[in-house]
């Protein structure tokens, strides 16, 4: 297999020669953000969407972007053009760049671009998953930061409890996955995704956008009860696209089956991708 490159600030370079130095506030603090997007067929999905998102959260954590979006682009096509990989994820990477004592920030930030291998669902994946509840507030809710250690640190949990995912909960309130954003379906037809203090996902943002769909699709937060009494439950993110919740703690959501408000979004959603 060819050589795969990555692009670290202002350079090309072999992946297995990339490295970034340890006293960059991502090895010592987790500081940073990044966003993920795909490509299908050689086509970015959604790019500007993401890069709206990456711009959003390198601001909320005081990160200069020294490039600009359109230079952003060209980087992002020559590196498509030199890995040749049609079905790929890309991820943008700002880390918190190198500081003198470990918890400064300095001005400049570390630019990371990298590509990997991605077959994201072209069908519905009607078996779904189940997922246990967790009380927990992500920190900077609304950016795309580099800390993920709640959810790594529940994945026994996860497993002890004989789930896929963990959805998290705080105040009564419904908020989402570790990396995806939460959708319920009301017994009267409403489908709505919690409106504050969670990552706003570049699906769930297309979801929201979806004209002529049939339905009411709503930012409105919703409580640990409505979920109970929900007909259907569904998660979404840039590598699931739409995905039945079958299960939370154990309990049927519904009648515990993919329901056909999530396959219908999926397919419109689908659509939306192909025109890209």
């Amino acid at each position: 297999m060819s050589t795969k490159y990555v692009y670290i600030n202002d350079t090309f370079i072999n992946e297995e020669e990339a490295a970034i130095r340890v006293p960059d506030l991502a090895v010592q603090r987790g500081y940073g953000v990044f966003d993920f997007f795909k490509t299908i067929g050689g086509r970015p999905i959604f790019l500007q969407d993401h890069l709206d998102r990456f711009f959003h959260s390198a601001a909320t954590l005081h990160l200069n972007v020294k490039q600009s979006r359109e230079e952003l682009e060209n980087i992002i096509t020559e590196l498509c053009k030199k890995n040749a990989i049609p079905d790929s994820g890309i991820k943008i990477t700002l880390t918190g760049g190198y500081s003198a004592d470990g918890y400064t920030l300095p001005e400049e930030p570390n630019l990371l671009i990298t590509q990997q291998h991605l077959n994201p669902p072209l069908v519905f994946q009607s078996k779904g998953i189940n997922v246990v509840s967790y009380e927990y507030q992500r920190q900077l809710s609304e950016a795309k930061t580099l800390d993920y250690s709640m959810g790594i640190w529940l994945q026994p949990f996860i497993k002890e409890n004989g789930a896929d995912d963990v959805v998290y909960h705080a105040d009564g309130l419904l908020k989402e996955t570790p990396r995806a954003n939460f959708f319920i379906v009301t017994k009267d037809g409403e489908v709505l995704t919690a409106a504050h203090k969670v990552l706003k996902g570049v699906i769930r943002k297309n979801l929201l956008a979806l004209e002529n769909s049939g339905y009411s699709i709503q930012e409105r937060d919703f409580t640990i009860q409505d979920l109970a009494n929900a007909s259907e439950a569904f998660i979404t993110s840039t590598t699931k696209h739409v995905l039945p919740v079958l299960h939370v703690n154990g309990t049927p959501v519904g009648d515990g089956k993919a329901g056909k408000v999530s396959e219908r979004l999926f397919d419109l959603l689908l659509e939306k991708v192909k025109h890209q």
